[in-house]
């Protein structure tokens, strides 16, 4: 049995936009475990004791599988359907959460988030397209928001859920991903009775970078040149950010680090929904303009020592990563045509999210070879260097009188 919506003159618009909003539910439910590893990792340091730097390798893995997943999952919704792909993703999630729950060394850690990385890949191509798809024509900026707020709310949730029950539950790194397994559980029977359109067919490798359409090349590259230091930042708060906490603010607490990761998408998410009726430029030269801001306060945190700073460096984080995904994800809805849009998604979070595992990365080795601040401050500066030039290229590109017409003509879809 599938989900579907009869079109009738009176409440068809509220149908439909119910179901636009039921697609997003594997988004969501996806992007919950995402990031609910992030408040235990102090408890995983402190059993198996590893440095700094192999905690940012593992959240690497996470990124690796993500990557990984984003060279298929695109190529092959499209060509498919978005079932096959969902499907895989949510039960490969399922598996990840069984090997966090019961895991007993690095190796085991590791693998879990690289499995973690594989279903949010698989989701962020697929999952989102089918959000687009349920959504039809009359729909692509509510699908936008509901796609790109579902991805930004699970991402904050899943921590803040994991550090509360650490604290108040038995089995500090167990419980969330008991309750994990449910909601993941009833993403599945949402995927399996969608009424999702089967593929196009196509011609070309299945494994390969992915491409976009002609149409989509500048929304792709401006998305990216915003998102790509958004989401960096949401990084190293994810990875990093706990160990700034515990070793250099002196909080160890897993509520509250839960709580820091939980308010840096809780931002992600309402300024989506304040900026749903911005023009584009407004949208992308805000998301950077955040970003770099995040970036000051997290260094000044540091040379302050000061907790509440740090907050506000997470939630700016959080805001550029949130506008810099749904201008993206706006502009692609808008200019990529739909058999090509789970590809061109794709496109987008390969070119953010290789940042976001680079820069993370080499900050975390970098503190253990110089002192946690230094690496921290390091990155703090070259990713707010790069959200300045992706905020230039963006005022620059729709300044002109010919990308502002074809702005409004975004902004308008």
């Amino acid at each position: 049995m599938t989900l579907t919506v009869k079109r009738t003159p009176q409440g068809a618009d509220q149908a439909g936009s119910g179901m636009v909003w039921l697609a997003a539910w594997p988004v969501l439910a996806v992007f919950v475990l995402s990031n609910a590893p992030t408040p235990l990792y102090i408890v995983w340091q402190r059993a198996l004791g590893f440095s700094s730097g192999t905690l940012t390798a593992i959240f690497g893995c996470y990124i690796l599988g993500l990557l990984g997943a984003l060279l298929v999952a695109g190529v092959v919704s499209d060509r498919i359907g978005r079932k096959p792909v969902l499907l895989p993703a949510v039960v490969a999630a399922l598996v990840a959460c069984v090997l966090f729950s019961v895991a007993n060394s690095v190796a085991v850690l590791a693998f879990a988030r690289m499995l973690t990385g594989i279903a949010v890949g698989a989701t962020v191509s697929a999952g989102m397209a089918a959000v687009t798809d349920v959504g039809g024509p009359e729909r692509k900026r509510l699908a936008a928001l509901a796609a790109s707020s579902a991805m930004v709310l699970g991402a904050g949730f899943g921590p803040l859920l994991a550090g509360i029950l650490s604290e108040v539950l038995p089995g500090p790194t167990v419980a969330v991903f008991l309750v994990e397994i449910a909601v993941l559980a009833s993403a599945f029977v949402v995927v399996v009775r969608l009424d999702l359109p089967n593929g196009v067919g196509g011609r070309g490798p299945w494994v390969r970078v992915p491409s976009v359409a002609r149409s989509g090349r500048t929304a792709v590259l401006l998305g990216v040149a915003v998102f790509a230091p958004g989401i960096t930042a949401t990084s190293f708060f994810l990875s990093l950010g706990p160990s700034v906490l515990s070793h250099l603010l002196g909080a160890a607490d897993r509520v509250l680090a839960g709580a820091v990761a939980f308010a840096m998408f809780l931002g992600a998410t309402g300024i989506q929904f304040a900026a749903r009726r911005f023009r584009l430029r407004t949208i992308l030269v805000g998301g950077a303009t955040s970003t770099a801001l995040s970036m000051l306060a997290l260094v000044l945190s540091l040379s302050s020592a000061s907790l509440p700073l740090f907050a506000v460096a997470a939630v700016l984080g959080g805001v550029g990563q949130g506008l810099g995904q749904f201008g993206g994800l706006t502009a692609i809805s808008a200019s990529v045509p739909g058999d090509r849009l789970a590809e061109a998604n794709a496109a987008q979070n390969v070119g953010g999210y290789l940042p976001a595992a680079a820069l993370p990365l080499i900050a975390g080795f970098l503190g253990d070879a110089f002192g946690l601040t230094t690496g921290v401050t390091a990155f703090g500066a070259v990713v707010a260097v790069a959200a300045v030039a992706g905020g230039l290229l963006v005022a620059v590109h729709l300044g002109t009188g010919a990308a502002a017409s074809a702005e409004d003509a975004t902004a308008s879809a």
